[in-house]
């Protein structure tokens, strides 16, 4: 069998377990698209249920608590900007889509990346698949997503969360390993519970890290939710790819614009939690 064949009969392959997926689990993933839409849609009313200057506000305050006044001026005047243009509800559904996106891969990666941290094996078994998922351009995870979603925000949240898992998964499990023998030794000597040496000791260490690999998820997010525009994910994404179609360049701007804004507003606060968590998780471990 040359080349060619092998190749037309590995793509009929992966064509006929589609199809038959699609036919028999159709229940399954209708199910499976209605909860991701909820939530997507839950999140995206809160946001809008308040005028936009109070978010605005909110944001600020958040800015000035965890990073510094100025931060909190440039950050409550960079959303009005996004209202300003016009796309004060796509920023808002931006927003929605990669929080849904990240809080989803988070609370896959995290567990996994525990495992793994406490697995050597598991994490050597997992590293190319962790490898070839970060390689692989992000179209292609849309592909298969809207064979079984469709298009829509659930297919966007699907391959977000794919994009964003790795960084959380190596991150964490790179903390967990990352904890001194000597402290572990010392706990065991002190005759600690299992559970009292992950929350005490490996969980405090493994912090700094867990905290990087989530401000590293949300930025891959964020780079998804564009390219995800093109399945009718709404929010900016949809409007860069809208205007791109039509060569509108000035809409396109904006909306880049307001990506920016959200990820660098974001970015920063996330960055600036992670520390002030981090020092006020060791400091309630050494008073233990």
């Amino acid at each position: 069998m040359d080349i060619s064949s092998f190749t037309d009969t590995f793509d009929e392959w992966i064509d006929a377990a589609l199809e038959w997926v699609g036919d028999n689990g159709e229940s399954l993933f209708d199910y499976v698209r209605w909860v991701l839409e909820g939530l997507y849609d839950g999140i995206i009313w809160l946001l809008e249920l308040p005028p936009f200057y109070v978010v605005a506000i909110v944001v600020a305050l958040v800015g000035w608590r965890l990073v510094n006044a100025w931060f909190a001026i440039l950050s409550g005047l960079a959303l009005m900007l996004c209202f300003s243009m016009g796309l004060w509800s796509e920023t808002m559904s931006t927003l929605a889509l990669v929080l849904t996106a990240t809080v989803l891969a988070l609370a896959i990666g995290i567990p996994i990346g525990i495992a793994a941290g406490f697995f050597t094996a598991l994490d050597r078994f997992m590293e190319p698949g962790l490898d070839l998922i970060q390689t692989l351009p992000p179209y292609i995870y849309l592909l298969p997503a809207i064979a079984l979603l469709g298009y829509g925000p659930a297919t966007a949240l699907i391959a977000t969360v794919v994009v964003a898992m790795p960084p959380a998964i190596r991150l964490t499990s790179l903390g967990i390993r990352m904890t001194p023998k000597a402290f572990i030794e010392l706990g065991e000597a002190s005759g600690i519970t299992p559970s009292q040496m992950f929350f005490k000791i490996r969980l405090p260490f493994a912090l700094p890290s867990i905290m990087a690999g989530i401000n590293q998820s949300l930025m891959m997010a964020f780079g998804m939710v564009v390219i995800a525009g093109i399945v009718g994910s709404g929010g900016l994404g949809e409007t860069i790819y809208g205007a791109i179609r039509t060569l509108d360049i000035a809409t396109s701007i904006n909306g880049a614009i307001a990506i920016v804004v959200l990820t660098m507003v974001l970015d920063r606060i996330t960055q600036s939690a992670a520390r002030l968590g981090t020092g006020r998780w060791h400091e309630r471990c050494r008073a233990r």
